[in-house]
């Protein structure tokens, strides 16, 4: 039976997994722990191989060392037994078990014990083969850990909802899933560098909130047990973070986890992460200039260029200014007729009928207006683009522009046809506050699940007055996204899948 056999095939995994517990009861019964509590470790893989790098063909160096890796490949022949072993950051080295380096009994057990998966400690001698293989001689090995089920076939590729699913053998098999999660905690430490030159604090906000808000979007709600009452997860950080600025805090931002119960598909997810800043006497231009300077930072911190080359091999130039655009005027010249912020809601629902797009009768006219401009002018967009001046009426927490009536100082950053980031000029003004967010309790009793809650404690804050400030609020998955090319699932280590029922 190949020791490569897929998971997957109901008949033989079955008997591969009892031929294993086999061997796990057997090593139990000889007083050897198939999981002992440590092994043998001298050196990492990479190490050895950082230490050695260009040692001459068949070379014995005469230094032995321990270390430890997954037997990824093995191939046991005779006298002289083959094995690769890999480190968790790919790092592989050969081992070679000789009969008259180990003799019989040892080799023996190597055979019949060792199977494709287990995790092993070998010790032995660094040499080079007569082939140049950089390798370990053995001369005793010690099982870390018996790998109960057999790794997927090597050649032959996991699905996406199988790596989504089994994260764990991806992360295992896959040069590229473990890419990616080096890459994520590269990408957050390129942001917080970036913030922090620039004066910004970090700062942390609740997760759990007596009330959700700070964008429209359907919360999951929770209850607590000790204070008996009903609570929301997280939807955006932004009404505490600007609480902050209040407070004096003039230059804040978050990096933080967001729950919204919505849908979910190739650029959204449940549970996500979110980069949110404010700046006080910043606006909505500012906030560009920041969010063109942390993704170029970014991919010029992780790759070393502001052009960067996605997973299907196209390479995307993230470089130089961003182009800016006004969305009624994009909106109008891409279905060829003119659509205003004062267009008859009649007219906005007949027009995205056409158009094959289904209305919800509680849309507002704004929201309409935002939906054609997704099926319609979004499919062309492909460099980094700055959309601007979004109608007032689904953006209650954003200034009106100073020179356009009904239009909010409010702008999406698309990057390859997809929201990276969005930026505002805030708005300060407690009394047009409270009257905005009155609107959306309005919208919310009318059942508009993704309207806001009226704040009042937000409302005491701005009170007390709250200086002209510029806020930003970028997806760090979708970051990824751009930076990748991947799909949201894949640039999250762990997505919230559905589980399969046990059969």
């Amino acid at each position: 039976m190949s020791e490569h056999s897929d998971d997957s095939t109901t008949e033989s995994v079955p008997e591969q997994i009892r031929i294993r517990l086999e061997k796990r009861a057997k090593l139990l019964k000889q007083g050897v722990s198939p999981y002992p509590v440590s092994v043998p470790r001298t050196k990492t893989l990479k190490e050895l191989r950082d230490e050695y790098a260009g040692l001459e063909i068949d070379v014995k160096t005469g230094k032995n060392e321990s270390v430890t890796g997954r037997v990824i490949f093995k191939r046991d022949t005779g006298k002289l037994c083959f094995a690769n072993l890999r480190e968790g950051d790919g790092t592989q080295l050969q081992a070679m078990f000789s009969l008259d380096k180990v003799g019989e009994t040892l080799l023996e057990a190597w055979k019949s014990e060792i199977d494709l998966g287990d995790l092993v400690s070998v010790s032995g001698e660094i040499i080079t083969s007569k082939r140049g293989e950089l390798s370990i001689l053995a001369d005793k090995f010690e099982l870390a850990a018996k790998a109960i089920r057999p790794l997927p076939v090597e050649h032959k590729e996991l699905s996406e909802e199988s790596r989504v699913r089994l994260r764990y053998v991806d992360l295992i098999v896959r040069p590229q899933a473990r890419e990616i999660a080096r890459l994520r905690p590269q990408v957050l430490q390129s942001l917080r560098n970036s913030f922090h030159n620039l004066n910004f604090i970090e700062v942390e906000t609740p997760m759990l909130q007596v009330m959700h808000g700070g964008a429209t979007a359907r919360p999951f709600k929770t209850h607590s047990n000790a204070y008996d009452m009903d609570l929301f997860l997280r939807i955006a950080p932004e009404l505490y973070l600007k609480r902050c600025v209040v407070g004096g805090i003039e230059k804040v931002f978050e990096i933080n986890r967001n729950f919204r119960n919505e849908g979910a598909d190739s650029s959204h997810s449940p549970e996500f992460v979110m980069i949110e800043s404010y700046e006080a006497y910043g606006d909505w231009n500012s906030m560009m200039k920041l969010t063109q300077k942390l993704v170029q930072n970014a991919a010029k911190d992780v790759f070393g260029s502001t052009t960067v080359k996605h997973a299907d091999g196209k390479e995307i130039d993230l470089g130089g200014q961003w182009d800016e655009i006004e969305l009624l005027p994009t909106i109008s010249k891409a279905i060829g007729e003119p659509i205003a912020v004062d267009t008859a809601l009649s007219k906005l629902q007949e027009i995205a009928k056409k158009l094959g797009i289904k209305v919800d009768p509680k849309w507002v006219a704004g929201k309409i207006i935002e939906e054609i401009f997704e099926h319609s002018a979004l499919p062309k967009l492909t460099k980094p683009t700055f959309v601007k001046g979004y109608p007032i009426d689904t953006s209650p927490l954003v200034r009106e522009h100073r020179t356009q009536v009904g239009i909010a100082e409010k702008w999406d950053l698309y990057v390859q046809g997809f929201e990276l980031a969005t930026g505002y000029s805030e708005l300060v003004d407690p009394v047009v506050q409270r009257e905005r967010l009155v609107e959306q309790a309005k919208l919310g009793a009318k059942g508009d699940l993704e309207a806001m809650q009226l704040d009042e404690d937000f409302l005491r804050a701005m009170e007390h007055g709250m200086p002209p400030t510029g806020g930003m609020g970028m997806g760090l998955d979708r970051l990824l996204m751009a930076l990748t090319g991947l799909g949201i699932r894949e640039t999250i280590l762990f997505p919230l899948v559905k589980p399969i029922a046990e059969e």
